[in-house]
């Protein structure tokens, strides 16, 4: 509602994947010609226009320009001339806004992330048939530990990567934290390894401690 964009809207409920369970979100497209391509400053438009808080428009467009990096050092253009595509479209816009949306509510002081998981074979994409991982998303993870070869197909896409580039504190294989609480992301895709995101929610031996607000 904030974002003043119509067009979609969110199926939330609970769904389970090898017995896991947790929460499906769906975005879904009311009209396919809201399916547009975007560039760049048709983004930051949108979400500097709408009625979201300053710090979620910020990672928002923080997530977006990782990914117009990405395409333009790919296709060697301007990040101004990258067509999103399949990120441009309404579920994408979607999804790294709620990523943002998500990430501020829990008001964390930092984020930790296991290596990333790409996954294998092929992906089908704008510009064709691909090798996982996709030339974006190999750009967008340069830098940071990543696996892969644990399921035959994308594990991580372009969106998923850039929210993940952009919002990271730390990437480390090792946990070691008291946990509070734990949730689930169902992902669409059923296949032989549960297909969930699981999220912590903990303190550290090194945690700073929550920020107070001023009286």
């Amino acid at each position: 509602g904030r974002l003043n964009l119509d067009g979609f809207r969110l199926e939330v409920r609970s769904d389970a994947r090898k017995g896991i369970h947790g929460t499906r979100v769906t975005v879904l497209v009311d009209h396919p010609e809201n399916e547009k391509h975007r560039h760049l400053h048709h983004i930051e438009t949108l979400i500097n226009q709408s009625a979201l808080s300053a710090p979620i428009k910020h990672k928002s467009l923080a997530i977006f320009d990782r990914v117009a990096e990405a395409e333009a050092k790919v296709h060697q253009i301007s990040k101004e001339k990258v067509h999103f595509h399949e990120v441009g479209a309404l579920d994408s816009i979607a999804d790294i806004v709620g990523a943002a949306v998500c990430q501020e509510f829990l008001e964390v002081d930092e984020i930790h992330s296991s290596p990333v998981q790409l996954g294998g074979g092929t992906v089908q994409c704008a510009h064709g048939n691909m090798p996982v991982p996709a030339p974006a998303t190999a750009e967008i993870l340069a830098g940071m530990p990543v696996r892969s070869g644990l399921v035959d197909y994308e594990a991580t896409t372009p969106t998923g990567a850039a929210i993940l580039a952009a919002t990271v504190d730390r990437f480390t294989a090792e946990t070691d934290m008291s946990i509070l609480k734990t949730g689930y992301g169902i992902g669409q895709r059923d296949g032989s390894i549960p297909n969930v995101l699981r999220v912590h929610l903990a303190e550290t031996g090194t945690s700073p401690g929550r920020r107070e607000e001023p009286p």
